[in-house]
């Protein structure tokens, strides 16, 4: 945000719902209710040329925002790491990750939180876990710190919202430029089932996919993401 800003853009962001001083509701922890309540923010402020960047879980609401609220007020779009098209195995998504996958993340999420929260950024997501990769510290401590501010119910349910939301149609449907950055070493959400089938659905869709980049690569790797968001920005 802070590189936006000096480069003179006005940058706005949102804490979803459940999630950080966001209200902590019990319910509405779905892809429906997220671009909702973007679009609610978006309207609030009357915003206009608006260019959505969306990480992750992220990335499937600006997918919904766009497709939904966003006709007239979207300048451009960016998926990164994002969870779209589907992350579930279904029958029309044959290679997704099987729905034990995300049963085990509400398990780790319903029986020890505080320690889900601080195993995830220490190991998949940063890909810390790597041969040779040096842990940073206060990328993880910062990581649990958000996490522990939201609900334990958001957390819960949100998991279902990222893995199981069929944004297929959404994508079809959105008609400004977008980009799509994934790391091809992703080990949340995995590129080849996500940035390459979204990009072949967008009609406007730009792939950009970066050699060992972890999922969480807007942090790590933040010097090369924010030069491309820039170049993107200003075409």
């Amino acid at each position: 945000m802070l590189f936006f800003v000096h480069h003179g853009y006005r940058v706005v962001a949102l804490d979803r719902r459940g999630h950080g001083r966001s209200s902590q509701v019990s319910d509405g922890h779905d892809m429906d209710h997220y671009a909702a309540d973007a679009a609610a923010v978006v309207e609030h402020l009357d915003l206009r040329n608006a260019v959505h960047i969306g990480h992750s879980t992220g990335g499937g609401e600006v997918t919904r925002y766009v497709a939904r609220h966003g006709k007239g007020r979207v300048a451009k779009a960016v998926l990164m790491s994002a969870v779209a098209p589907i992350m579930v195995k279904t029958p029309n998504n044959p290679d997704g990750l099987p729905i034990e996958v995300f049963d085990g993340l509400r398990a780790s999420v319903a029986g020890n939180r505080a320690q889900f929260f601080h195993d995830v950024p220490a190991g998949p997501f940063y890909g810390f876990n790597r041969p040779g990769a040096k842990p940073l510290e206060g990328v993880i401590a910062n990581w649990w710190r958000q996490g522990m501010m939201g609900g334990a119910k958001a957390h819960y349910d949100g998991i279902k919202a990222f893995s199981e939301t069929d944004l297929t149609e959404d994508l079809t449907s959105i008609d400004v430029p977008t980009l799509v950055m994934h790391g091809d070493d992703d080990q949340m959400v995995p590129y080849k089932d996500a940035a390459l089938l979204s990009v072949k659905l967008l009609r406007r869709g730009t792939l950009k996919i970066y050699p060992g980049f972890p999922h969480g690569m807007l942090t790590t790797k933040a010097d090369m993401i924010n030069e491309d968001l820039l170049a993107f920005v200003r075409s």
